[in-house]
């Protein structure tokens, strides 16, 4: 048997059920994109230019490899290992710096995580940002509401491709079509999309498409347990 089949075969697949719900992080639970604005804007000047908000709208959700290859693209500026290296650590030592002042939640997120928590439901948090970030964040959210966590550099690709969902889903025994993510941008969408979860997409600083698999709602406010079942359900009616 190959190791996808030993994995596949790992997972709990019987019954039509939602057996987990995956959250992402920043502008999903948190309200912590406009925190990585501030930074972001700083970064380009620090570097030179000035960030577009076309640039800025195509990074929300992106790994932190991915954004600053973005930024250093719309910028017009050499790549080289150093730079990105250089601009990876201001960059993560500028959000430390953010963080540490706190983190605000986004609306409804803090009851939602203890509504799903007190489900029996399965849960983890899965996230482009770094480890050492998130677990800076993790003082806010609280890290019994979560299983698992996997972070943006715990995987060989961050989202937009499907690696933190498919580990999120192996390190739960669940299969992902048993599982329900929120997520508030396209790139973290199609991840979850392409992992083959249902996705709940509750946009925050950028629309998000529709699509088959997503089902859309403008807050989590007044979501109950009810609630999430519903929209796994609506992706697989």
């Amino acid at each position: 048997m190959s190791e996808a089949s030993v994995f596949e075969a790992s997972m709990t697949v019987s019954g039509p059920d939602l057996k987990a719900v995956l959250w992402d992080m920043d502008g999903t639970l948190l309200d912590s994109e406009k925190l990585w604005d501030v930074a972001m804007h700083e970064l380009a000047a620090e570097l030179g230019g000035v960030m577009s908000e076309s640039t800025r709208h195509a990074i929300i959700g992106a790994s932190g490899p991915d954004a600053l290859a973005m930024i250093f693209g719309a910028l017009e500026l050499d790549p080289t290992p150093a730079a990105l290296a250089d601009a990876a650590a201001w960059m993560n030592g500028r959000v430390t710096e953010l963080f540490s002042l706190g983190i605000p939640w986004r609306p409804g997120a803090r009851e939602a995580l203890r509504t799903v928590r007190a489900s029996g439901l399965r849960t983890a948090l899965v996230t482009n940002t770094e480890r050492v970030l998130a677990e800076q964040a993790l003082d806010t959210l609280g890290r019994e509401h979560f299983d698992v966590t996997v972070c943006g550099d715990e995987v060989p690709r961050g989202k937009p491709e499907p690696d933190p969902y498919l580990r999120a889903a192996e390190l739960l025994g669940i299969a992902p079509e048993h599982c329900l993510a929120v997520e508030d941008s396209p790139t973290g969408s199609a991840a979850a999309e392409a992992a083959g979860c249902a996705v709940l997409v509750v946009p925050c600083e950028v629309a998000v498409p529709v699509g088959p698999r997503r089902v859309h709602r403008e807050s989590l406010e007044g979501i109950g347990e009810s609630g999430f079942a519903a929209a796994w359900r609506t992706v697989h009616a």
